[in-house]
C-alpha cells in the first residue's frame, strides 16, 4: 500500500495516530481485506470529523470505513484488538493528538491534559522517572520466525495466519522432472534424428560430411493431483493447505485439484487466479458443503468413476489431505482406495492428526486406508509443508514409508 500523501492527509492528524492508521490498515490488507489508499484516507478525515473520545467510537468509526464485506468483520475485529493491544495506548494518542469532540465542553488545554496525565501515569511509574516525551509505535509485531515454522495452524493468531500465508508464497517449491517416452532435440541423445539431420545437412551445402542430430526423452513435470477434505474437523488446515497449492499451481502448472466434504468438487480453474485471496474465494464460492460432514469412499468413488483417467496419466503423483475419519462402510472405501492407489505413480496421505506424539492408527476409517498409501505424513505447520516439497522430489522415497511407521509406533 502506497504512503498517505502529507498534503492530502488532513493537517490535524500530523503525527504518530495517522502513521498507525496507515499501518494497521496494511495490516488488514495483508490479512486479506480490501483495504485501498483511498480508503485509508477516508478513516483518516473520518477519525478527524467524528473527534473520538472513546476506543469504542474509534472502532466503529474504522469499522464503517474499512469493512465493506460481512466477511470481513471477524478478521477486522481480531485484528484490531491485536493492533491495539496495549493497555491505554489509543486513549493516551487520542488525548495528545486528537482535537476534542463536537459540542463538548471547552476546558483549560493545560488542564485537560494534566488530568490524562495523571490519570494514565497512575500506578505506572513514579513522577520523577516519567520521561519528557512521549513516543508512541503501535505497530503490529508477529511471532518470531523459527517459533512460527512449527506452530500448530489451528493455534496461530489471524496475524500470524497472515506471515504463515505470505511465507507459503515464498517456499522454494519442488521444480523435479520426470522422463516421458517423448523424444525431443538433445545434443546428449542417442536416437540420431534423420530427418533434422538430412535438412541441416542440405542447408549447409552437403560436402560429404553428414551433421547429425540426436534425440533424447523429454523431461516433464508429473502431473500432480490434490485431492482436500474440507469437513469441520479439517477447516483450517485445508485453507493453508489451499494457499500451497495455488502456490505449487503457479510453479508447476500440472495441477488439478477437487475438494470434498459430502460431494467432490473440482477447482483447478478457481484456484488458479493469480491472488491468493481471489482464489480462496473463488472456492468458497464453488463449494457447497463447506466446513459440513464427510464421506470420503463416496467421494473417492466418484473421483475414481469420473476424473481418475482424465487426470491421472502421465504417472501423477496423488496429495490425499484428510483426517481419515469415515464413518460409512469400510470394505467400500478399501476398494476405492486401492484402486486410486493402482492409478497414480505415487499415492502420499497428508493426515494432520500425526502432529499428536501418541497418535496411534486405531479408527477404523485409518486402518483401511493406511496399507493402500505409499508416504503418510502430517500437514499442520509450516516445517510440514517444507517436508512435503522435499518428498515432491521424486529422487528422495519411502523416508515415510506407512510400513516403517507402524512399526516405529508399535516399537
Amino acid at each position: 500500500m502506497a504512503d498517505l500523501d502529507p498534503n492530502t492527509a488532513p493537517e490535524a492528524f500530523e503525527g504518530r495516530l495517522a502513521d498507525n492508521i496507515v499501518h494497521f490498515a496494511r495490516a488488514l490488507r495483508t490479512a486479506g481485506m480490501r483495504v485501498g489508499p483511498g480508503a485509508v484516507v477516508d478513516a483518516i478525515r473520518a477519525v478527524e470529523a467524528a473527534g473520538i473520545g472513546e476506543k469504542q467510537d474509534f472502532y466503529w468509526v474504522l469499522h464503517s470505513v474499512l469493512v465493506n464485506r460481512r466477511e470481513d468483520h471477524e478478521l477486522f475485529d481480531q485484528a484490531f484488538r491485536l493492533y491495539w493491544r496495549k493497555r491505554a495506548l489509543l486513549e493516551r494518542m487520542m488525548a495528545q493528538l486528537l482535537p476534542p469532540s463536537p459540542g463538548a465542553p471547552k476546558k483549560d488545554e493545560n488542564e485537560v491534559r494534566s488530568r490524562v496525565a495523571d490519570a494514565l501515569m497512575k500506578n505506572e511509574q513514579p513522577p520523577e522517572k516519567q520521561k519528557p516525551k512521549l513516543e508512541i509505535d503501535a505497530r503490529l509485531t508477529l511471532s518470531d520466525q523459527e517459533v512460527l515454522q512449527a506452530k500448530d495452524f489451528e493455534q496461530m493468531s489471524a496475524a500470524e495466519i497472515a506471515e504463515a500465508r505470505r511465507l507459503i508464497g515464498r517456499m522454494l517449491l519442488p521444480l523435479n522432472k520426470v522422463r516421458t517416452r517423448r523424444l525431443e532435440p538433445s545434443s546428449r541423445g542417442r536416437t540420431i534424428d534423420l530427418r533434422r539431420s538430412f535438412r541441416s545437412t542440405i542447408r549447409s551445402g552437403g560436402g560429404g560430411v553428414i551433421d547429425l542430430r540426436k534425440l533424447a526423452p523429454a523431461e516433464r513435470h508429473p502431473p500432480l493431483v490434490a485431492i482436500c477434505d474440507i469437513s469441520g474437523s479439517m477447516t483450517q488446515y485445508s485453507r493453508m493447505f489451499l494457499h500451497f497449492l495455488h502456490a505449487l499451481t503457479e510453479a508447476r502448472g500440472r495441477v488439478s485439484s477437487f475438494v470434498f466434504g459430502t460431494r467432490l468438487t473440482n477447482i483447478t480453474r478457481q484456484i488458479k487466479a493469480r491472488d491468493p485471496d481471489e482464489a480462496l474465494e473463488r472456492c468458497s464460492d464453488a463449494v457447497a458443503d463447506w466446513a459440513g460432514g464427510t464421506r470420503i469412499s463416496d467421494c473417492l468413488h466418484e473421483f475414481n468413476r469420473k476424473w481418475s483417467r482424465r487426470v491421472l496419466a502421465q504417472g501423477a503423483v496423488v496429495l490425499l489431505v484428510t483426517d481419515g475419519l469415515e464413518r460409512g462402510g469400510q470394505g467400500e472405501l478399501a476398494f476405492e482406495m486401492d484402486r486410486l492407489h493402482r492409478s497414480c505413480r505415487r499415492l502420499i496421505w497428508l493426515n494432520p492428526l500425526l502432529r499428536y506424539d501418541r497418535f496411534e492408527a486405531k479408527a477404523a476409517g485409518i486402518v483401511t486406508m493406511l496399507p493402500h498409501v505409499d508416504e503418510f505424513r502430517t500437514i499442520h505447520s509450516l516445517d510440514a509443508m517444507a517436508d512435503l516439497i522435499e518428498a515432491l522430489d521424486t529422487r528422495r522415497r519411502g523416508d515415510a514409508d506407512p510400513a516403517k511407521w507402524l512399526k516405529a509406533r508399535a516399537a
